[in-house]
């Protein structure tokens, strides 16, 4: 098959939308920063934007963001995707130079799941860096089975291996199989807040008692609060650094 890869076509946004749909929890669609700066994907960073395609067929497309990071690679903040979406839209504003590609999400055509894909997106994203003289890539990664085992940290789950004395999430091992090194855990890298009511509208159960509970595709608890009438979910993702 011939593999070619689209930077920074408005139509993106309209494929994205629809497999974004598919492929998240609905939960996953109310984070209120990345739903604030969501829009600057396509106004301000549009050529950070790509897909790949095969022949005619949407092989996955993919979103990215640039930021200016004077620290460590291997020392990003906790927040991840959060505070990557907001440093892009502030550094913007103050005109800095991006040193840093952060990727946002990477989705995969349902069909095409399983066959190798995510290497040809991941070179597509470093394209997209390279275009731009940018020479680090930083994913904060959802692990992809995580949300069979939220009980267990996040710092733990990143240390299991398969057989092989490979990553055991499939994810993590197809980063590490293209030169990608995990540095560490981003605790707070997702925030999502809502009512009682929100989340009984988004998740489909119901909460009588305040605690911790596990939803479907939750990469952890999410902490109900009946007397403030609110439910928090903090997401851990884990940050991953590519060259190049």
């Amino acid at each position: 098959m011939n593999y070619r890869t689209i930077i920074g076509d408005r139509k993106i946004e309209l494929e994205q939308d629809y497999m974004g749909k598919k492929a998240w929890p609905e939960f996953m669609q109310h984070d209120a920063i990345v739903g604030k700066y969501w829009a600057n994907l396509y106004s301000d960073f549009l050529d950070y934007q790509f897909a790949v395609k095969s022949d005619n067929s949407l092989v996955g497309v993919g979103n990215s963001i640039p930021v200016h990071w004077t620290g460590d690679f291997s020392k990003l903040p906790a927040q991840g995707l959060d505070w990557a979406m907001e440093k892009a839209v502030d550094d913007k504003k103050e005109n800095q130079i991006p040193n840093l590609l952060v990727a946002v999400q990477i989705l995969i055509n349902l069909d095409l799941r399983s066959k190798g894909m995510s290497y040809k997106l991941l070179d597509s994203m470093k394209l997209v860096a390279k275009n731009k003289g940018i020479k680090q890539i930083a994913l904060p990664v959802r692990p992809t089975l995580k949300h069979k085992y939220p009980l267990i940290p996040m710092q733990k789950y990143i240390e299991w291996t398969n057989e092989k004395g490979e990553p055991f999430d499939p994810w993590l091992r197809v980063h590490i199989k293209a030169g990608g090194k995990i540095v560490s855990v981003c605790s707070e890298s997702m925030k999502i807040q809502g009512e009682i009511s929100e989340w009984k509208e988004w998740t489909g159960l119901n909460f009588q008692s305040s605690g911790l509970y596990t939803i479907e595709k939750a990469l952890c608890p999410i902490n109900i609060d009946l007397a403030n009438n609110i439910g928090e979910y903090i997401e851990p993702n884990v940050w991953i650094i590519h060259s190049t």
